[in-house]
């Protein structure tokens, strides 16, 4: 895909080699991975991979982005929903600790690490340790979702308004309901709230019939997509749809109607059919 590690291909980033003892501490760096397949990382990004002494990645990355630092040691500190997971001061004190014995650490987190990604808070224990950090971008799984349907997040005369939400913890009414107002809704981790979710946006004003899709494990051979209304939601009907293994974004208003997916009911259909 073009973008195999080459140490020598550096442009814009100064090679370091590793930092010894009694040396100045190193870099770190906060890369964003994008939201799946190993080319949709930024050039900049590969190329701090094909760098670096030592990766942290997320649980999300897949092993295809990996092998873009064959170099590096390789450390997981995923976290998912339901499953172990690294603390943060845990994942904080790592960071800080191979920047103080390596030259260029990266932080390698799924999308974007400014977005749910809890980036302020590696960055502020870092500059609070006095290790130099820089910040990546990544694709967001929301932009990489909007395209493998088929439709923008906004839309002329339909959408000009997006808001995004993560429900890795029980939702709350009032955020919801805040949230409502939105013409193009995304939600995060909102798999296992879906059902509350879709029940308090229909209670805040939203319509029942309001256009539904979800993605699932976007831009992978994975992916999946499906498109409903918010009324099927509340009613629990895809609870049977969804891969609990696999992440997944819901999106949520007018400007995904007739989006690149499988319709729930015909999925269904099929499924009883086979069964």
């Amino acid at each position: 895909m073009g973008l195999a590690p080459n140490p020598s291909n550096h442009d814009g980033i100064m090679m370091v080699t590793s930092s010894q003892s009694g040396q100045a501490p190193g870099k770190v760096y906060l890369v964003g991975a994008g939201p799946g397949a190993a080319d949709l990382i930024t050039v900049r990004g590969a190329r701090l991979l094909a760098q670096a002494d030592v990766v942290l990645h997320d649980a999300l990355v897949e092993p295809e982005m990996l092998a873009l630092c064959p170099q590096a040691k390789r450390i997981a500190v995923g976290k998912r929903c339901g499953k172990q997971s690294s603390a943060q001061h845990f994942i904080n004190k790592q960071l800080i600790d191979h920047a103080r014995t390596h030259a260029l650490v990266v932080r390698l987190k799924g999308g974007d690490p400014m977005l749910f990604g809890r980036a302020d808070e590696e960055l502020r224990a870092l500059e609070a340790a006095g290790i130099p950090v820089e910040v990546v971008p990544g694709i967001t799984a929301a932009l990489a979702s909007a395209a493998a349907l088929g439709r923008s997040l906004t839309l002329r005369g339909v959408a000009r308004s997006v808001a995004f939400a993560t429900q890795s913890r029980a939702p709350e009414s009032a955020e919801i309901a805040a949230q409502a107002s939105a013409d193009s809704l995304v939600y995060y981790m909102g798999r296992d709230s879906a059902q509350r979710i879709a029940a308090e946006l229909i209670d805040a004003g939203k319509p029942a019939s309001t256009p539904v899709a979800i993605v699932e494990a976007a831009t992978t051979p994975r992916e999946r997509r499906v498109r409903l209304t918010l009324d099927d939601v509340r009613q629990g009907l895809a609870a049977s749809w969804f891969d609990a293994a696999q992440p997944s974004v819901l999106l949520i208003g007018e400007a995904f109607a007739n989006a690149d997916a499988a319709s729930l009911h015909d999925w269904a259909a099929q499924a009883a059919m086979a069964a």
